[in-house]
Parts: C-alpha cells; sequence; structure tokens
C-alpha cells in the first residue's frame, strides 16, 4: 500500500496549535510561580517495568514506502542517549539518521534517500532504557518496511546460551564466497538478544547468510577478539525462495583467546625458590621441572631445575626450585623452552632476567588444599579420587612412604599414588570402598621434606565418608534426530552445582546417565564433530563452524532414591 505523507497532512495546523500551547503553558507558570511550594515526589515502589513501543509509524509491513523518516511512540520517557545506542537499521546507512524527540515520540529522518525495491529492518534493542529507573528492554524490537512492492519476510531466530545473554549483538552477513571477517566487516543485517537470550532477526531475503553472536562491547558493529566473547554458527544459513523461517539457530559465546601467552618476570623469594609470572594462567601439564632451565651468563653454566609445581600460588604464576644455589653476584637468566595457555596458544623459547636473593626459607611445608574436603560426606564408593595440593615441593619417592589409607576398622586399603605435579598428587583407591562408611587418610609430614630441608614433625589425618549407594540418581532416555551423528550427552548441574556428567548413547540411541548426585540438572547434546569429548565452539575467520548443539527443553529435579526413565530427547535437526 501506498502512504501518505504523515508530515504534510500535520504540518501547517500542527504549528499553529503548539503556539496557542506554549501561550496557554506561559500563563499557568506565571500563575503558579509565586504561590507553588516544589515538593519531593512521594514514596512509592519503584518502578521496574521495561519501557515498550506501544505504536510505529509507518506500521510494520508497509510496502512502497517513500518517506524520509519513520516514527517510534514509547510507554514512557525513555533516555535519549540509549535510544541512540539500541538503534540500527539494515541495510546499514553511510550517514547517521537525525534523531527528534517530542515528548515519548521519536523521529527518525533519514539523512540519505532509501535504496529502491529495497526491504528495511529497523531494530531498537535492548541497550534501550527508561528515563526514571534505567530499565531496559525486555528483547529487541523489530518492524519492517519496503520501498518496492514486496517485504523480504524471511526470519532467522534463536537463542544466546551463556550467564547474561541480555544486549548480545547478533551479526548476519550475506554472500556469495567466504570472505566474511567480522573484525573488519559490518553485518548486513543486525538484531540483539533480550533477557532471555532469545533474538529474532527478520526482513530477509533469499540468499546465504553466515551469522555470529558477538557480546559488541564498544558497540561498533566489529568483533575485537581481545575484548569481545563470540558465538560462531554450526553451519551457514540457506533460505531458499519458498521459506520463511529458520528457527533454533542457537549459540554458546565464549571468550577469544588467541594471544600467546608470555613471561612478564622471575623472582627468588629465597635462595631456593623462583617465583615465575606470565601474561596468562598457563596449562598445568607444561609445569615440568624439565621445559625450564637457567642459563648463567657470568659463569657461562647451565643450570637445571629440581621441582616446578603450581603451588598456592596467584592463577597466572608457578614455582620453580633450581638444583643447585643461585650465585647472587652472576648475572642468571630463566629460560623457558615452551608455555602453552588453556586455550592451546603456545609461545616458544621465552626468557627473563632473574632478581637474586640469598634469603633463608624457613617456612614448613604444609597442605594449601583438598579435593573434596576434608570431612565430606558426599565421596563417591566408587571411581573416587582424592587431591592434596601442597605450598611447596617435595620428593614424591620419599613422600610416598608417609601415605596410609584405612576404613574405621583400621583394614589398610591399597591405593596407587599419581603425581599431578612436583606439589600434588592424588590418591585412588585400586578396588572400590563400601557405601556409607568412614575412611582415613593419613599423610606423615616428616616424608614432606622441601628444598630446604624443613619438615612438619606432625602427622594430617584426612576424614571422609563415603555416600550411601541408594542416595544416587539417574536418568535414562532415547535422543532421536542423530542416527547418523557422533552425538554427546551432557548434564549440568543448577543451584550453584558446578557437576557435570557426560554420556554417549549406544548403537539403539539409549543413553544412561547413572551414579548422579541429586539435584537439578539442564541436559543438551551436541554433535562431536572432530571426536575430542568437548564441545568445539569454531571460529569466525577464518570460519570454522561451531559444534550444532540442543537443549532438552525441562529442567531435570533427581531426587535422592529415584531414577528417572524414558526421557525423550528430541534432538533439533536443522
Amino acid at each position: 500500500m501506498k502512504v501518505e505523507s504523515k508530515k504534510y497532512l500535520c504540518g501547517r495546523s500542527n504549528q499553529v496549535s503548539r503556539l496557542k500551547l506554549n501561550l496557554l503553558l506561559y500563563f499557568f507558570v506565571l500563575l503558579f510561580a509565586g504561590c507553588a511550594n516544589q515538593l519531593p515526589p512521594g514514596g512509592g515502589e519503584v518502578d521496574k517495568i521495561p519501557p515498550e513501543i506501544v505504536e510505529v509509524y509507518p506500521p510494520n509491513g508497509t510496502t512502497n514506502f517513500s518517506e524520509d523518516y519513520f516514527e517510534l511512540t514509547f510507554s514512557e520517557y525513555v533516555d535519549k542517549r540509549s535510544f541512540k545506542d539500541a538503534l540500527f537499521i539494515s541495510p546499514a546507512f553511510d550517514k547517521n539518521p537525525e534523531i527528534e524527540w517530542s515528548g515519548k515520540t521519536v523521529s527518525v529522518n533519514f539523512a540519505e534517500p532509501l535504496k529502491e525495491n529495497t526491504t528495511y529492518v529497523a531494530t531498537i534493542g535492548t541497550d534501550l532504557v527508561d528515563f526514571n529507573n534505567k530499565n531496559r528492554m525486555a528483547g529487541a524490537f523489530n518492524f519492517t518496511f519496503s520501498t518496492g512492492n514486496e517485504i523480504d519476510k524471511r526470519v532467522v531466530s534463536g537463542k544466546i546460551f551463556t550467564d547474561k545473554p541480555d544486549g548480545v549483538m547478533i551479526f548476519a552477513y550475506r554472500f556469495d564466497v567466504d570472505t566474511v571477517n567480522p573484525s573488519t566487516q559490518k553485518p548486513d543485517f543486525i538484531s540483539q538478544a533480550g533477557s532471555n537470550g532469545e533474538y529474532t532477526l527478520p526482513g530477509l531475503a533469499a540468499g546465504v547468510y553466515r551469522i555470529f553472536a558477538v557480546d559488541d562491547e564498544f558497540r561498533d558493529l566489529l568483533f575485537q577478539f581481545d575484548q569481545d566473547k563470540f558465538g560462531a554458527p554450526f553451519k551457514d544459513i540457506i533460505l531458499e525462495k519458498d521459506d520463511s523461517l529458520f528457527a533454533n539457530l542457537n549459540f554458546f559465546l565464549t571468550e577469544a583467546d588467541t594471544v600467546s601467552p608470555r613471561l612478564i618476570n622471575a623472582n627468588m623469594t629465597d635462595k631456593y625458590h623462583l617465583l615465575v609470572n606470565f601474561t596468562e594462567p598457563i596449562d598445568s601439564s607444561l609445569i615440568k621441572s624439565s621445559n625450564f632451565y637457567l642459563h648463567d651468563s657470568t659463569a657461562g653454566t647451565r643450570i637445571n631445575f629440581k621441582y616446578a609445581f603450581k603451588g598456592a600460588t596467584k592463577l597466572t604464576e608457578i614455582v620453580l626450585v633450581p638444583s643447585d644455589t643461585l650465585p647472587v653476584d652472576n648475572t642468571i637468566y630463566l629460560i623457558i623452552d615452551t608455555v602453552r595457555d588453556k586455550s592451546g596458544n603456545i609461545f616458544y623459547s621465552d626468557k627473563s632476567l632473574i632478581n637474586l636473593t640469598d634469603k633463608v626459607d624457613t617456612i614448613k611445608n604444609q597442605i594449601a588444599n583438598v579435593i573434596p574436603p576434608f570431612g565430606t560426606r558426599t565421596a563417591d564408593f566408587q571411581n573416587q579420587k582424592f587431591n592434596f595440593f601442597f605450598r611447596d615441593a617435595f620428593d614424591s619417592t620419599i613422600a610416598k612412604t608417609g601415605i596410609t589409607f584405612t576404613d574405621t576398622l583400621r583394614n589398610t586399603v591399597k591405593y596407587k599414588v599419581d603425581f599431578l605435579d612436583d606439589a600434588s598428587f592424588n590418591i585412588v583407591p585400586l578396588k572400590n570402598l563400601e557405601p556409607n562408611k568412614d575412611y582415613t587418610i593419613k599423610i606423615d609430614f616428616n616424608k614432606f621434606i622441601d628444598a630446604a630441608g624443613n619438615k612438619h614433625d606432625s602427622i594430617y589425618t584426612y576424614k571422609f565418608k563415603t555416600i550411601a549407594g541408594f542416595d544416587f540418581t539417574g536418568i535414562t532416555g532415547m535422543i532421536s534426530g542423530v542416527e547418523d551423528k557422533n552425538a554427546l550427552l551432557v548434564m549440568q548441574g543448577l543451584d550453584g552445582k558446578k557437576l557435570t556428567h557426560t554420556a554417549k548413547p549406544d548403537k539403539t540411541k539409549k543413553f544412561i546417565f547413572d551414579r548422579i548426585e541429586a539435584g537439578k540438572y539442564l541436559l543438551w547434546a551436541f554433535v562431536d564433530e572432530d571426536s575430542s569429548g568437548t564441545y568445539n565452539y569454531g571460529w569466525t575467520y577464518p570460519f570454522k563452524a561451531a559444534e550444532e548443539f540442543d537443549y532438552h527443553p525441562d529442567t531435570l529435579n533427581l531426587r535422592p532414591r529415584w531414577k528417572i526413565s524414558d526421557v525423550q530427547f528430541n534432538f533439533k535437526n536443522r
């Protein structure tokens, strides 16, 4: 339909009306200015209602649109600056539109002509807040209009899965060849997720689209990998002529860590210990003494390390113990062969000058942490590991002789010890423990001697109780939609519990989660394309698709001693 000019019809009469209104308001101000006392507003409930758009011009879906503006009316007064930050128009203009306000109504005036036979999508995102209490829009608002005879009505929708999805941007790029780089190219179409993570991307024509979720920190419509979280799609979206909706294009957000760790400094805290600081936490599997050495440039010699460990240091720190005492008057460098961060980024051959000291170490070794914690009554009697983390390194050969493991009747429990680094280890029973029973692990500190020869003349006693077998719960069910795919199911704990369990369906697509602690869980599944056993988030450029995932619609409330059976998981095959 052809839209008549709203501005033309109302132009002159509006000017006369406004003049009369201004004179009337001026009269009332003079009348009451001398006698009316200015009082603060009365008390009442805090406004928690988010602003809404109650009127749109032109109406959503308008065709043959020829005006040079559109208007929006809100349910309440809104913050004008937040409106500018929340307004997105697709396709984008080269020049920013001009904004004019009249009360709760805003007019967006185009600074350049609209393109012929083009569908435009105006989006007001959740960055918009009201004037009084800064309540955000509950969800992004979209409306479309076209300069041609038809509206492009294809829609992509989905959900962002992250702790705070509110305001996460959706960047959509239409392309024919693989040249999309979100770090250098602004999107062709834009939307924004609401507080529940859901988004809608309307007004799309037939074609191929690559769509990303970006937590755009600076709202510059570019993906900055050093500051923005992102979500990659599991595939490019192809919208055919007869398509109307592509649903459930969901995203996990992750941090884009592409920077290799670097050595910041290395300082001797005493004559036996070297505290090493990196730009970020490094992979604990590389905390090995053989991966580091010292170069004495004064004597022209190499000095190896006796111990390497994490200890009770900051996240970015580790501790190294030289095999020999270092001469404090020499110039000595720490040389690192290879360091790798937790994202897999590697830096080779880093070095740092050491600040030396001959301070004596008199601190006796102590336990910094135990997992499960002391006195736990929820230890599993099957496949349970007991992790002990010390503040300082020790000789593992001697330390092994200082560990005993018994039950309440002092019967010996056979176990093995696996060392995580030179200051931590876990104890693994060789046979399953008994349910609902007390156990004791004793550690003779006399056997845990640090490099300076310090030791405690005492015995540490760690007590725990195994959970009763009937306190466990579990679920069984069937998953559909993944018949020819390598699927993996995940149960993720809620209510503050960071419990995660995984299960792989069998050939009949039946899955079993057994021996699960009671509580509330989310159940989701993903297609393990790389067979890594962990979810692959993909990458933006060069593009690497994320692994496809889907959520079971219901939260599972698992009660003790009660298993849920026949759970049906319909993996949406998109």
